[in-house]
């Protein structure tokens, strides 16, 4: 099957009870069993451990990466979080991409450290530095890319290379171009992470993470840390994102369009100093993300002329943006992620990472490009 057939039929069934075309919200607790010899004869015991809901998104996300299974959760910061506990023990050491959602950095240097677990952030566009950066003890390499919110992309044939030589896992958080325009087991990754908030869902609805293994062995120790934990997704969340990754791939099309055609209206205005967009072919990293991608997705950040003061009077200012930190959304987000979605990365390493005070983060969404520009082209008139 093709990518839009999946999106839309894989991983659910019409109910066998009724013929809901919709797969139905197992809101219970607990299942009960045929007998004590038929436990788990039906595949449920606890929702904590299952559910059929959240099983039948599972299995939906799984084949939209090719993957051997998927493990969805609470929270795209859960799933992180179960990534390193499924594959890190005190001792052992981990490299992470320099650029990576805050929240990433602040569970890294702020919570798993104090349990004896070692950190280096390497340049993920630079395989010699995080070739460089492998010890013994790595067992874990993550790369986000391209990264949050600088843009910045990783060679994921070449990471993997250097992972799988180290012995270690290589996961890659997919969220910012999905399944649809990235496909990191096919480039040698074992793990696709998602913030399922974001594009997945895409309607600002629900939060939610996945974690997507290449084989069933990798499936297994992600799946004991969602149930020790106890991070599941809920029924309801899992739910509504079944229903939003129907129309993923026409969301993506059309909002990496819209992307598409702001950066270049951004790159052109007198008032902007520089415009970051894997699309534009000024982008550092341009032919790289047209060789290991099939789409520039619909994230981009610009930087106007007068610095921090001229980039908050704009985010003040601009109408239909929304001023908000999530991303993904059929909705146009602006963001400025040195005072909201990075706060917790100290401005030191900010600064060494190349998010600046300045930079103004856009997440595109499906309202006419026309309507867009003529936004951010008012909110420039007044800087």
């Amino acid at each position: 099957m093709g990518f839009s057939t999946k999106q839309i039929h894989a991983g659910v069934k019409p109910d066998p009870t009724t013929g809901a075309i919709l797969t139905p919200i197992y809101q219970t607790t607990t299942y009960v069993q045929p007998s004590v010899d038929e436990y788990l004869s039906k595949g449920f015991s606890y929702s904590r451990s299952g559910n059929p809901t959240v099983r039948a998104l599972e299995n939906k996300l799984a084949e939209l990466e090719g993957g051997a299974d998927c493990a969805a959760f609470g929270t795209g910061m859960s799933a992180v979080t179960a990534t390193m506990l499924a594959f890190l023990s005190a001792g052992d050491h981990a490299i992470i991409s320099d650029v990576a959602y805050g929240g990433t950095y602040r569970l890294c240097t702020k919570v798993l450290t104090r349990f004896g677990i070692e950190f280096t952030f390497a340049n993920g566009a630079d395989p010699n530095d995080v070739a460089s950066s492998v010890r013994d003890n790595t067992k874990l390499i993550l790369t986000e890319t391209p990264a949050n919110p600088t843009m910045k992309c990783t060679d994921i044939a070449a990471i993997s290379k250097i992972a799988k030589k180290a012995g270690a896992v290589h996961a890659v958080d997919n969220t910012f171009l999905t399944p649809y325009f990235q496909r990191p087991f096919e480039l040698g990754a074992d793990l696709s992470i998602h913030s399922t908030t974001k594009y997945m869902d895409g309607h600002n609805a629900t939060v939610g993470g996945a974690v997507i293994s290449k084989t069933a062995e990798l499936a297994e120790k992600v799946k004991f840390i969602q149930n020790s934990t106890g991070s599941i997704m809920s029924p309801m969340v899992a739910w509504l994102t079944l229903q939003g990754c129907k129309t993923l791939s026409v969301r993506m099309e059309q909002q990496s369009a819209n992307a598409m055609a702001i950066a270049e209206f951004l790159e052109a205005h007198p008032k902007v100093e520089q415009v970051c967009y894997p699309g534009l072919k000024s982008f550092a990293q341009h032919e790289l993300s047209s060789q290991q991608a099939t789409g520039y997705g619909a994230m981009l950040w610009f930087e106007v002329k007068g610095g921090l003061a001229a980039g908050k009077k704009l985010m003040d200012s601009v109408k239909l943006w929304s001023l908000a930190e999530n991303l993904g959304s059929v909705e146009s987000l602006i963001t400025h992620p040195v005072t909201m979605t990075h706060a917790d990365v100290e401005a030191k390493e900010r600064a060494r990472v190349g998010i600046i005070d300045g930079l103004v983060r856009l997440s595109v969404g499906l309202e006419d490009k026309e309507d867009l520009i003529g936004a951010l082209e008012n909110a420039l008139k007044q800087v």
